[in-house]
């Protein structure tokens, strides 16, 4: 009985998986690109309406900032600013992120206010979406 591979079976096997790796590496980076982008996206719609929820329950001014590092909320409490919550940003997940500099500012009743209107460009890898924040307040993904 014959155990193990001979040469030309191995680099027949070797050959293959190369060619399998050529054709679908390609397609698996765009794929990965456009799950990063996606969620990174979806990472700063749910930063949006934390930052709503939390100027209407607590009653206070609340800034939302974007920044390709953080993500930053916090809340005025007479002339302090108070962090309230934070995580990382786009850039943590290799997704660059593009847009105004001023934070969003809610007030009280959970409505913007001032320079809110705002639109921020998410991509990475040739995969590319937008996060637009209206006057209103209201988001929408492109």
């Amino acid at each position: 009985m014959r155990r193990g591979l001979t040469l030309v079976e191995l680099l027949l096997v070797l050959t293959i998986v190369g060619l399998l790796a050529a054709v679908g590496g390609p397609r698996l980076a765009e794929a990965l690109n456009r799950i990063s982008v996606r969620n990174a996206a979806q990472r700063l719609v749910a930063a949006h309406t934390r930052a709503r929820l939390h100027s209407t329950l607590h009653g206070r001014v609340t800034l939302l900032t974007f920044r390709a590092d953080s993500l930053i909320l916090q809340a005025i409490d007479g002339v302090d600013t108070l962090p309230v919550w934070q995580e990382p940003g786009p850039a943590a997940s290799g997704v660059t992120l593009a847009g105004p500099g001023h934070p969003i500012v809610f007030v009280p009743t959970g409505l913007t206010h001032g320079l809110v209107n705002g639109t921020w460009t998410l991509s990475a890898g040739g995969v590319t979406r937008t996060v637009v924040v209206s006057r209103a307040g209201r988001i929408r993904l492109q």
